[in-house]
């Protein structure tokens, strides 16, 4: 491998990572090594500089220059996942078949590791194999904080299948969250634009999302149009409201943003829901005087999808989490008084 490799990407390697097919193709590189090779423009496609997630196409040309031979590179043992981990992971199957797994993701679990992250389900997932060889694949990602319906993929040609079905909004993700204060009107459509706030850390904004007027989109760098469908189920006089929420786009932070865009913050956001903001509902004093949990109240409730092999629409549907289990009990919302899908019944 002392030499520079140039590979054709195949059809069963299409819309994948780029770092994750060269560790297919070569075990024994690392992630820091991968990119570096990036950021040094040694690693290319077709020619043009890559980052390490650039998703590759089929018949593209992958430039690799010389890599050390496998004993050169001392290689990290695999993690591997504890008995309890792996039964933790197992009994949040809500929906298994040959080709796909659906969990319920419980708030805490982060869907993806990061640099002070190592316990994730990405990672996890190992324990999800139930025979396969290989591990599922993620092909979308909800907030560390967020519970609900995760789908993961059981093999390469179907986690291509379902991201571009993600990415083409042929599916349908409806979520439920306790807000602050009751929307009006009872059901809408909030298409504020999103934008990265600037700074970090205890002088910055902290990863927010900034929101914007549709107009300021297109002469804001790196701004993106946002759309999410609301419709409010039930409401506590004006203290509290339990709403479902329909992200047309899927924007980072968006449903939180946009409900505090609104007024009406989700319960338990402290990102969102602070005192730094112009909230028209009761922000905080929505929690009853403690009776509700300071967790974050944003569940992934249903997904509906086209299968990718069977062709026919799945719908999973996941229970809440138990501080949501609680606060719905002391506000008397009881899950069966609601439609599966409102909008679809309103529309009727």
């Amino acid at each position: 491998m002392s030499q520079v490799q140039k590979i054709t990407v195949g059809p069963g390697d299409a819309d994948q990572r780029l770092d994750r097919w060269l560790k297919r193709l070569f075990p024994h590189l690392g992630q820091g090594r991968i990119e570096k090779m990036c950021r040094k423009g040694e690693l290319r496609v077709d020619g043009g500089r890559v980052k390490a997630s650039t998703r590759l196409a089929t018949g593209q040309e992958v430039r690799i220059p010389p890599l050390p031979e496998p004993g050169e590179v001392k290689s990290r043992p695999k993690p591997s996942v504890s008995d309890k981990d792996a039964a933790m992971m197992k009994a949040l199957v809500l929906y298994k078949d040959d080709h796909i797994i659906a969990l319920n993701k419980p708030p805490g679990l982060p869907t993806q590791g990061g640099s002070k992250q190592t316990r994730h389900v990405d990672g996890l997932a190992e324990a999800l194999t139930f025979g396969l060889d290989e591990k599922p694949r993620l092909v979308h990602r909800l907030d560390k904080d967020t519970s609900g319906v995760l789908l993961l993929a059981r093999t390469r040609a179907v986690a291509g299948a379902l991201t571009e079905a993600f990415r083409a909004r042929e599916t349908r993700k409806i979520y439920w969250a306790a807000v602050a204060g009751v929307p009006t009107p009872p059901m809408g459509t909030i298409k504020f634009g999103l934008v990265k706030a600037p700074g970090h850390g205890k002088g910055g904004e902290n990863e927010k999302m900034r929101v914007l007027h549709p107009r300021e989109v297109a002469t804001t760098e790196g701004a993106k149009h946002a759309t999410t469908d609301y419709a409010v189920l039930s409401a506590l006089a004006k203290r509290a409201a339990w709403v479902a929420l329909v992200p047309v786009t899927g924007r980072t932070h968006q449903l939180r943003a946009h409900m505090a865009a609104l007024g009406h913050p989700i319960i338990g956001d402290g990102k969102y829901g602070g005192s730094g903001q112009e909230n028209l509902g009761d922000g905080w004093g929505a929690m009853m005087g403690g009776a509700v949990s300071n967790k974050l109240h944003l569940h992934a409730r249903s997904l509906s999808f086209k299968h990718p092999v069977t062709g026919s629409k799945v719908t999973i549907t996941a229970p809440l989490p138990e501080h949501m289990q609680r606060t719905w009990g002391f506000l008397q919302w009881d899950p069966r008084d609601v439609p599966a899908d409102p909008f679809e019944e309103i529309d009727e």
